[in-house]
């Protein structure tokens, strides 16, 4: 009797019960290194979660851990009630994408689709039926013959999410897929990802360092820092309230700068740097003289206007096709700001920020200690 198809049915009705994946304090050690720290989180079906942080900050390992291709140091994963961390990678039945596509070069595109299917013992019938969705789905029929160096990165790329689909995988598992991609098709990419995403309705987890693709993909994101969760909320909620100046570089707040604070208000800091008076919000409780302030780019007015308002020296000008981005010293510091209005450097410009846009959190111990 051949168990292949029997295993494969199975899995498939487990699938089909799939609600949500949980991570319970999941941790992975390296000898005396900690790459991840008590991760717990629970992804629901369906759901696109990116994890997201700089090289180094265990969203790797979180990946690989709940892919089965690392051992846990602690914690647990559950797929609803059954526990799946004991489990080998091919038991789990995840999709995997990886950053260098890993397709087999001597198969053609048909051939690197089905690979999964065949080892699965999945009937030829079958077989053939589901890599023509697949196909169709990455909009890569006319090419089914062609073998993977006779296509384009993005291309291939499509291959390798045809492959981790094709298998009806309760979880789609995407390790920093456009990393090897130019501007242009990682755009265009990020698109095909989401159209995927939404006409498989499976929930994927997507590692990446980049804060504009978790911002446009992602239903939830999870930022990390030394392998440990920083923040975890929605794009919205990321973009606007970030928890501290960790996750508020990641989600693009390039003005960060150290600040006095004369006196507080509920939520609302007045502070003081150089001869400038500023009016903040307080994320979260500010003790003592001193504070870190965070503004995007976006939110640095060109004008006098209301809310605070400053004046400074056009240092830089760089011309980015719609807009402009300029750097302006101040009595602040240097504010980085975005415009459509055409400055030269040495110009003396006026600058507002609304009070709500300033955020301002603890000082920034990575900072250094900051000037009297």
């Amino acid at each position: 009797m051949n168990e292949a198809p029997e295993r494969a049915a199975d899995a498939g009705a487990a699938r089909d019960g799939f609600e949500e994946l949980r991570l319970h304090r999941v941790t992975r050690r390296f000898h005396d290194t900690t790459a991840l720290d008590g991760l717990t989180l629970t992804i629901r079906r369906g759901e696109f979660v990116a994890l997201l942080g700089p090289s180094g900050c265990g969203k790797s390992t979180a990946l690989n851990c709940v892919a089965g291709l690392l051992a846990l140091s602690g914690g647990s994963i559950w797929l609803d009630e059954r526990r799946i961390d004991a489990l080998r990678p091919e038991e789990r039945g995840f999709g995997m994408v990886f950053q260098n596509y890993a397709l087999f070069p001597h198969m053609s595109v048909r051939r690197n689709i089905a690979f999964g299917l065949m080892m699965r013992g999945v009937a030829r019938d079958e077989t053939r039926r589901r890599v023509d969705a697949a196909l169709d789905l990455v909009q890569l029929r006319a090419h089914a013959e062609k073998l993977p160096g006779q296509l384009s990165g993005g291309q291939q790329q499509r291959v390798a999410l045809a492959r981790a689909i094709v298998i009806d995988p309760p979880l789609i598992l995407m390790d920093e897929p456009l990393s090897n991609l130019d501007a242009k098709l990682r755009l265009e990419m990020r698109h095909e990802i989401r159209r995927i995403h939404r006409a498989v309705h499976r929930a994927t987890i997507y590692v990446t360092h980049d804060q504009d693709e978790a911002l446009s993909l992602a239903d939830r994101i999870v930022v990390l820092q030394d392998g440990r969760v920083q923040q975890i909320g929605t794009p919205e909620d990321l973009y606007a309230r970030p928890a501290n100046l960790a996750v508020a570089r990641f989600m693009g707040y390039r003005n960060i700068l150290d600040i006095g604070v004369e006196r507080m208000n509920g939520n609302r800091a007045s502070l003081l740097g150089g001869n400038v008076r500023l009016e903040g919000t307080a994320q979260g409780s500010i003790f003592g003289g001193r504070a870190t302030i965070a503004v995007r780019p976006e939110e640095v007015v060109l004008g006098a206007s209301a809310g605070n308002t400053l004046s400074g020296t056009v240092d830089q000008v760089e011309y980015c096709g719609r807009d402009y981005l300029v750097d302006v010293v101040t009595p602040v510091g240097t504010l980085y700001l975005r415009t459509d209005r055409r400055v030269s450097r040495d110009e003396t410009v006026q600058l507002s920020i609304l009070p709500e846009r300033v955020l301002v959190f603890p000082p920034d111990s990575t900072r250094g200690e900051p000037s009297p």
